[in-house]
């Protein structure tokens, strides 16, 4: 056990008339969590919940949408958008009370309290006729006073209802895009009236809706809004004139807290900092707030914090009264008793890819199933509370490759009781992620190496590195169960002619160290995710002079909003040049011959000394068919990228479900 003195981490605070047991917050997301869309079942209450019982102090959940009521002649498809296909809020339906209730009931009995924020979009409506960052052909309705005056009432009427439910604190939404943020930025509020011009008008919706929820509430509730401390956007209001705004509405005396975050929903910084960002870094917008505003206004600060460690500096040294660690538990639901306990190095920590609200942010289908990278139960909390239980019959164990795929299904089955042993051909565990490690702003990928070893160690699995595996070596150990998780290799395409040049290398074998590139590079992409940018950065960041051309519309199209305007940030600041809609025919020594993807003209780009190809990669899985073909392996897996190349929440996931099944 670590020993840490978290003096101010688990100390008790009073906010208002709410007494939260920790300064550890879930601060409200969309991650997502109820297999009913527009409803609280038992998914969404075993996900919040799993983070109280694990002892989150503070569970804001998942936010209330507000966006009602709808005018007549409202599209479905914009009902769809925004309000789940519905044309009433959430709080007006009957069914997502009564399912609040029991959420409220449940995260009481691990003596946390529950925070509902409340939310309007601005997608629909909004002050003025300002283009919706991130969808620049899409501009709102104009609010007109008696739509105004309709929605301040459904903010009190929906704070009722929280109050009926059982909830212990309000949170107004003024960020990140929502209705309330939309007033009290000047790049989205160009009014002239009582509700827009300098700060003092700019403030009224958000003073007028804390009024008449007080009214509604009495002081029963701790009352409080959300709000960026940096909107990094052009024309609107930077730290200063944030402070300034949350001095006067603090003055009102309505505020018991206000939760600070930066950015917004697209762009960079987003709201969700990813792994590009050190931890905490805005902490100072939380720290300005808390040294204008009255001591009895406590001061929330979210912002990529994933560590106890990181959250009781922020705490000693006045930047904060509580901590936002929503991916924090998302990663580990337990990691605050892990952190008061001092078993630091059990807790799994949040790497800052950004896919649990990225995927959340952009579901494919309803219902829709929360994911994260290095945890596998995330969305499957009641199928594990039922099935993993130590296994009926104890078997041998034999799992080829230590990636996360290969790790987690070791892990799992040795907690369940099997005897493992993991062969791994590298000098160390991590696959993939060791060589992602390797790229700026990727450091953080380390963490989940460290705990993916040290759950070795606490499992009992037996690690061997530097162990090639062969049909002979599996069955000189005598395995009941044998999981391949071999990962996969570079794609290497069979329509391109040169490519047995020197001069053409793999991207992995870049960051593997293998080869090293001339000064001007022709880095070729055929894959949609970070492995390119990556790349490209690294080469650049050595002093070398990169061009990506890359096959689709735009670098990076599988990565999200939250993290894409970063990623792309990144490579202009590293003066990479990106030339889309192109593939590669030919290498004839310094100059490559392409095509376009979608007319065929062809084109040719001279004077590089090296080619980079970054084109994805395939299963690997000879040894699996091998051992399929042999026959003597009673139960034999095929795990991960060796069966599927995917992205890491798949591997993570399909590696710790083999788990659960031997």
């Amino acid at each position: 056990m670590a020993n840490v003195n978290f003096e101010h981490l688990f100390t008790p605070l009073q906010v208002g008339p709410m007494k939260v047991p920790n300064r550890i917050c879930e601060t409200t997301n969309t991650i997502n969590s109820s297999m009913a869309p527009g409803l609280i079942d038992e998914h969404f209450i075993a996900h919040h919940g799993a983070k109280a019982k694990g002892g989150t102090g503070w569970i804001g959940s998942e936010t209330w949408l507000l966006n009602a009521p709808f005018p007549p002649e409202t599209p479905p498809e914009i009902g769809l958008a925004v309000g789940f296909g519905t044309p009433w809020a959430s709080y007006q339906n009957p069914a997502f009370l009564e399912g609040k209730k029991k959420f409220c009931e449940e995260i009481h009995k691990s003596g946390a309290v529950v925070v509902v924020q409340l939310t309007h979009l601005s997608a629909v409506w909004a002050p003025s006729a300002v283009p919706v960052i991130g969808a620049q052909d899409y501009t709102p309705h104009v609010l007109g006073e008696a739509e105004i005056e309709a929605h301040l009432n459904i903010l009190a009427d929906a704070a009722a209802a929280a109050q009926g439910v059982g909830a212990d604190g309000i949170e107004i939404h003024c960020a990140h895009e929502t209705l309330g943020y939309s007033f009290l930025s000047p790049a989205t509020n160009h009014r002239t009236d009582q509700w827009g011009g300098g700060p003092e008008k700019r403030i009224r919706f958000v003073v007028e809706a804390l009024k008449r929820i007080r009214a509604r509430i009495g002081d029963s509730m701790a009352l409080g809004i959300r709000i960026s401390g940096l909107e990094f956007r052009e024309g609107g209001y930077d730290n200063l004139q944030m402070r300034e705004m949350l001095y006067m509405i603090g003055e009102t005396g309505l505020l018991d807290f206000v939760d600070i975050d930066v950015g917004h929903c697209w762009g960079a910084p987003s709201y969700v900092p990813n792994s590009y960002y050190a931890h905490g870094e805005f902490r100072d917008c939380g720290k300005g707030a808390r040294v204008d505003l009255d001591p009895k206004i406590k001061v929330l600060f979210t912002g990529r914090i994933n560590d106890p460690v990181v959250a009781e500096d922020l705490l000693k040294n006045g930047y904060c009264d509580l901590v936002g660690m929503v991916r924090a538990g998302i990663a580990d639901p337990e990691f605050a008793i892990k952190a008061r306990e001092g078993r630091l190095g059990e807790i799994r920590r949040c790497i800052g890819c950004t896919r649990c609200i990225d995927e959340a942010s952009e579901p494919v289908t309803f219902p829709y199933t929360p994911t994260c990278s290095i945890n596998p139960v995330i969305g499957s909390e009641l199928r594990w509370q039922e099935q993993f239980k130590p296994a009926a019959q104890k078997k041998n164990v034999v799992v080829v490759g230590g990636g996360l795929a290969g790790c987690e299904a070791a892990r799992i089955a040795a907690l369940r009781g099997h005897k493992v042993t993991l062969l791994e051909q590298g000098k160390r565990l991590g696959g993939q992620l060791v060589l992602a490690a390797k790229v700026a702003g990727r450091d953080s990928f380390e963490d989940q190496i460290y705990f993916e070893e040290n759950e070795m160690i606490r499992a009992g699995v037996t690690v061997k590195l530097e162990a090639a595996a062969d049909i002979a070596t599996i069955k000189a150990l005598k395995p009941d169960a044998v999981v391949i998780a071999t990962g996969s290799t570079p794609r290497v395409p069979h329509d391109v002619v040169g490519l047995d040049q020197s001069h053409v290398v793999q991207g992995w074998d870049v960051l593997r160290g293998k080869v090293q590139t001339g000064k001007r590079v022709a880095l070729i992409s055929q894959e949609d995710y970070y492995e390119t940018p990556c790349i490209a950065e690294y080469l650049a960041a050595q002093g070398k002079e990169v061009t990506v051309f890359h096959k689709s519309v735009q670098l990076g199209f599988e990565i999200a909003r939250y993290s894409v305007g970063m990623v792309l940030k990144r490579m202009e600041e590293f003066n990479v040049t990106v030339k889309l809609n192109l593939v590669l025919s030919k290498v004839d020594g310094k100059t490559i011959e392409l095509s376009s993807a979608w007319g065929g003209k062809t084109y040719r780009e001279e004077g590089f000394d090296s080619v980079v190809l970054v084109y994805g990669s395939v299963a690997q899985c000879d040894l699996y068919d091998q051992l399929k073909a042999e026959g003597s392996i009673a139960q034999l897996y095929l795990a991960g990228a060796a069966w599927l190349p995917r992205h890491m929440s798949e591997s993570t996931r399909h590696g710790a479900n083999i788990g659960l099944a031997i």
